[in-house]
């Protein structure tokens, strides 16, 4: 499964729906995230691809979309 693909399944584990979205689609606009579930998916992502996200990028803009949170991923350093 691609990193991509990956993300889709964690936001949806984390919505708890079915989603059917764009990789650059808003996901607290469109309503699937919000700020409550928002440490809910970053303890995901830390679980998933075993990295540390600092409370400091607890930023709703920075997890906005699967693209916003691939770029994220790709430019992260433990």
């Amino acid at each position: 499964m691609d990193k991509q693909n990956k993300l889709i399944e964690i936001v949806r584990r984390v919505a708890g729906k079915p989603i059917d979205i764009a990789p650059v689609d808003s996901l607290f606009e469109s309503g699937l995230l919000d700020s409550f579930t928002l440490p809910d998916l970053v303890n995901e992502l830390e679980s998933e691809f075993s990295i540390r996200i600092p409370d400091s990028d607890l930023n709703p803009r920075k997890f906005d979309s699967v693209e916003r949170i691939q770029a994220y991923l790709d430019n992260h350093r433990s």
